[in-house]
């Protein structure tokens, strides 16, 4: 009675249905008369959908609201139709041709309508259709239409329906999920035995092997990984279509009505069974959320909705961690719950179709064997030899996993599923067993693929249970727009790419890791370094630091030496370093590589930083590594290992000049350069210019250098696409004076070029030979010639005064996607007089936006400051550039109430000018 008077309460047909006869009767014309029925269903449906939504608001439980969804419109769609029989087309006694059903398919089918979600009916029909079934389904639609609802709508006979289902799987799908509405109950009892008998019967194998096929295809366009930190929470790899699929094998295969038989079927535990409720409840919570916040039926969980849906679920922040990170936690957890169980289901479903393993050559001569490592052999699957087996030996847990990674055999779901029962047996005991802990190293350093057995360890729960410092980020988002997996998947990813550079497979993106990761003196601290790098992230504080403090307690546990155990912790605490100095510092200036060789100190650990560098960087998400960051991580690399091994530093600076002076007249006379014009070209450049290029740079400049000189031309701008950094360097030649890089940096960024890096120099001319290395915001060259050609005409339009670049920028300013604007990047300005013995640094941090360096660079410009070099580095929404400057004078900037001026002028620049506008409105 209760459950009767809250469904009432939602919509009351009957009560529907009297007001409908009065409108029906009364005397008002036939138009008018349709206008005041619609009103009135759209009435019941606003009322009916505020009350879901009340409801909602107050219980938060998407389980409920996606029924009570689906009871509303149940009621609706059977007004309707008796509306449209009873008043609109009324026929008395129906000959039985003219039976209809109506029946609801899809999700609607299964009783699940999110607040958005389409309606899928079926108006099934005994034989061909009459005028009266067109007439009837007619009305519905469109007044289903004009309700505002989203109808998808079929009008078949049950033969029909039978011969389209046995061709097409998405119909047969559909079909699976059908529920009778309203009309003719026979009509749907005929059709419901016959898609039993006649499609199912017999299909069972070839429908699981096409829906298996069918999510793996759906994983693989998705980015085939359930972390990513803006997931679908439908489509997604652990969302509700997998969750979907587990139901449509369970129906297609064990004929039940709901996931529930399958516990009194003894198929599913009833552990399994209350996660599966568990997840799906959280899941449809989610869903709701999204489509009541937006307004549409929005599935991905962008970020711009993230901190909301976490609030209203009831995520607060907490120390350490936010509310919304928190919130990301337990949704990836819920989807690694969905993969567990859709991949036990999936193969109990292929034993139950007797499906035959597919087997590679390379797994033949494991499988001749009966067992592996104490395994039995389950088809092409590893599994335990006993139902106790991990009771009684635990350590065979981790064995398991080493027996499949160095089998290649995959590990049968059962005995996942046994492991997850078990995990309570991987105690402190279990974690210092000297055998637990040597298998677990043989894993992490396999000349196989060590991330597929980390994968899969962290998706048993095993990994996080054996290294509890593990466990404790595993499903741990980062709340920005730079990193796109959970801290657990990017390690994962790290240790994949670490195996792939040692494999050779990267030998183009990362020449030189591939060549020394060979060299490295220790294997096992490379690998065990790439896996607690990030061990630290959440916690307060530098994860770095702290994340050194968990190497050094974790180290001797797993086997390793002192000396192991100390490069591990080394690697971990500095695992940020050679990327800091390579991005944001000048590396052909002699302190900065000084600087840097101080803190490494031997050529060991400068291969084992950079082999981690790589594979670090190359982890964060697809679009992050690019050949301009390979080329400076190089750079830095090959000048930091020349002074470890006794090159030249500071000291031979002279010696340095000298050579690349002697290596580029070499290069000019071999291709035909009066002596003259060499000595007059080499005495253009002062001392730091040529040691901070390569000769096949100097002699680009060189060439460009004496045509503009002929020539008499006062601006010369010159492109070269450096395909293998993924660059273009722009080179602009013109007469120098205060604020030419402010004013270039502005032309750029109304042309769409992203500046990476820049260099300024100054020739003993007078003249100005800036650099700029320039990308597409997607990180590569920018090389279009249409592009390059209007980088050139604004270039000349602003150096001349034809182009008001405040006006140009302008439009562009504070035109962030939504996506970003939620991220709040406090603005921060570091000086740093000791990094450069000739030049004070200036690091300035904000959130990015057009035409940012523009406004940075104008604010130096009009403080006076020499610009020598900028290095931007930008992070998803946050940038950090670093400015390499001199006074007016040409010497530091020291002193103290200047330097607050620039602090004071540069946090101005940083204001989002879109800030003010905001806060007017």
């Amino acid at each position: 009675m209760t459950k009767l008077h809250a469904q009432r309460a939602i919509i009351d047909r009957r009560a529907l249905i009297l007001r409908l006869a009065e409108v029906a009767q009364s005397d008002l014309p036939k138009m008018k008369r349709r206008g005041k029925v619609l009103e009135t269903f759209k009435e019941a449906l606003n009322s009916g959908r505020a009350e879901v939504r009340r409801r909602f608001d107050e219980r938060g439980h998407g389980a409920e609201t996606v029924r009570e969804n689906c009871f509303l419109i149940d009621q609706l769609v059977r007004a309707v139709h008796d509306f449209a029989a009873e008043h609109e087309f009324p026929q008395g006694i129906r000959t039985a041709a003219e039976a209809l059903s109506l029946v609801a398919v899809g999700g609607y089918g299964r009783g699940e309508l999110s607040p958005q979600s389409d309606i899928d009916l079926l108006f099934l029909t005994p034989y061909k259709r009459t005028p009266f079934h067109e007439q009837i389904v007619e009305f519905v639609l469109y007044m289903l239409w004009d309700m505002g609802l989203k109808v998808g709508h079929a009008t078949r006979s049950a033969d029909e329906c039978v011969r389209l289902g046995k061709g097409d799987l998405t119909i047969r799908t559909a079909l699976l999920e059908m529920r009778w509405i309203w009309g003719d109950q026979p009509l749907f009892f005929d059709l419901q035995e016959r898609f039993r008998t006649e499609i199912i019967a017999g299909s069972g194998e070839e429908f699981v092997e096409a829906k298996l096929a069918e999510r793996d295809s759906r994983h693989t366009q998705m980015g085939d990984t359930r972390y990513v930190l803006e997931p679908n929470v439908k489509e997604g790899k652990g969302g509700l279509r997998d969750l979907h699929t587990l139901y449509w094998l369970a129906k297609y295969l064990y004929r039940v009505k709901d996931i529930g038989e399958l516990v009194d079927m003894g198929v599913l535990s009833k552990e399994a069974r209350r996660r599966f409720d568990k997840a799906q409840g959280f899941l449809w919570t989610v869903r709701c959320h999204l489509h009541y916040l937006t307004g549409r039926p929005e599935d991905r969980l962008t970020f711009d909705v993230q901190p909301e849906i976490a609030a209203r679920m009831g995520y607060g922040d907490r120390a350490g961690s936010r509310g919304v990170e928190r919130f990301m936690k337990h949704f990836f957890l819920v989807a690694k719950d969905v993969g567990d169980l859709t991949r036990l289901f999936c193969a109990l479903a292929e034993e139950q179709q007797k499906r035959k393993p597919r087997l590679h050559l390379g797994r033949l001569l494991f499988l001749k064997r009966s067992r592996i490592e104490g395994f039995e052999l389950d088809g092409d699957r590893l599994t335990v030899a006993a139902a106790d087996q991990f009771q009684k030996e635990p350590v065979a847990m981790i064995r398991l996993f080493h027996a499949a990674l160095e089998s290649g055999v995959d590990i049968h779901p059962k005995a996942l599923d046994l492991i997850h029962r078990n995990l309570k047996r991987i105690d402190a005991h279990l974690r210092d067993d000297p055998a637990a802990n040597r298998l677990f190293m043989d894993i992490l350093t396999s000349r196989r693929n060590p991330a597929v057995a980390l994968r899969h360890m962290n998706e048993a729960g095993v990994l996080g249970r054996f290294i509890p410092d593990f466990g404790r980020v595993v499903a741990q988002m980062q709340y920005d727009m730079y990193h796109v997996y959970t801290v657990d998947e990017h390690t994962q990813h790290a240790i994949g790419i670490l195996h792939a550079i040692e494999a050779g497979e990267l030998k183009e993106e990362a020449p030189v890791a591939t060549e020394i990761i060979h060299k490295v003196g220790s294997r096992r601290a490379l690998y065990t370094a790439v896996l607690l790098h990030d061990i630290a992230k959440g916690r307060n504080g530098d994860h770095s630091v702290l994340g050194a403090e968990v190497a050094m307690k974790l180290g001797p546990r797993l086997g390793l030496s002192d000396a192991e155990t100390e490069t591990v912790a080394w690697l971990v605490r500095e695992h940020l370093t050679m990327s800091r100095i390579a991005f944001k510092r000048d590396i052909y200036d002699p302190q900065t590589i000084a600087d840097f060789v101080a803190v490494v100190q031997s050529p060991e650990r400068l291969r084992l930083l950079l082999c981690l560098t790589v594979a670090d960087i190359r982890a964060v998400g697809p679009t992050v590594w690019n050949g301009w960051k390979a080329g400076l991580l190089r750079e830095l690399y090959l000048r930091a290992e020349e002074v470890m091994l006794g090159g030249l530093a500071d000291g031979g600076r002279a010696h340095r000049v000298a050579a690349a002076q002697a290596a580029l007249r070499t290069e000019l006379a071999a291709t035909g350069w009066p002596e003259a014009d060499i000595e007059a070209h080499l005495a253009r450049g002062y001392p730091n210019y040529w040691t901070s290029s390569d000769t096949a740079t100097q002699l680009r400049h060189a060439r460009l250098v004496r045509e503009a000189e002929g020539s008499g031309a006062p601006l010369t701008v010159d492109s070269h696409v450096d395909r293998f950094r993924s660059v273009t360097e722009i080179t602009v030649y013109t007469s120098d004076h205060p604020g030419l890089f402010s004013q270039i940096a502005g032309a750029m960024a109304v042309s769409g070029a992203n500046i990476v890096d820049a260099k300024i120099v100054t020739l003993a001319n007078g003249m100005a030979l800036d650099t700029f290395w320039i990308q597409e915001n997607d990180g590569g060259a920018f090389d279009s010639p249409a592009k390059l050609a209007k980088l050139s005409a604004a270039i000349e339009q602003v150096l001349s005064g034809r182009m008001r670049l405040d006006r140009e920028l302008a439009a562009r300013k504070g035109k962030l996607p939504s996506r970003a604007s939620v991220f709040k990047v406090p603005p921060r300005v570091l000086v740093d007089n000791k990094a450069s013995s000739t030049h004070t640094l200036i690091e300035v941090n904000g959130r990015d936006r057009p035409g940012l360096l523009y406004d940075l660079t104008a604010a130096m410009t009009r403080l006076g400051l020499q610009i020598h070099s900028a290095h931007i580095s930008t992070y998803g929404e946050r940038v950090v550039d670093v400015f390499y400057l001199k006074d007016v004078f040409g010497l530091k900037v020291e002193h103290g109430r200047k330097l607050d001026q620039v602090k004071d002028a540069l946090m101005k620049a940083l204001e989002d000018p879109a800030a003010p506008a905001k806060a007017a409105e």
